[in-house]
């Protein structure tokens, strides 16, 4: 599994605002996203067309942030678009990674 996080801030005390975190769940091959605005999760998302990723194959994230959402591209097709729940999109300034996978490349 892996996370991909955009957030506002670092703040551990109180926490940060997380825009959009995407978590990756090979087992139970879903793409889970959510976002913690003041504190409080939102209503977790699921739903997808089909899993894009093979476990030890490459692939490639794209987050295009537009005016009323976010959304997702795995490998060049779009997966789907997750609604902004923070009100200041111009305070995302973090990224935060963790999982069982390699970085190639962050742009």
């Amino acid at each position: 599994s892996f996370g991909i996080s955009l957030t506002c801030g670092e703040s551990e005390d109180p926490p940060a605002d997380v825009a959009i975190e995407l978590k990756a769940v090979f087992t139970d091959r879903q793409f889970v996203r959510n976002s913690c605005v003041a504190g409080e999760w939102g209503e977790e998302q699921s739903s997808i067309p089909y899993f894009p990723f093979i476990p030890d194959q490459p692939f490639r994230v794209e987050i295009l942030c537009e005016h009323p959402r976010f959304r997702i591209f795995v490998d060049g097709h779009q997966l789907f678009d997750f609604y902004h729940r923070i009100e200041t999109l111009s305070a995302i300034d973090t990224i935060k990674i963790s999982g069982d996978l390699q970085l190639t490349k962050l742009g």
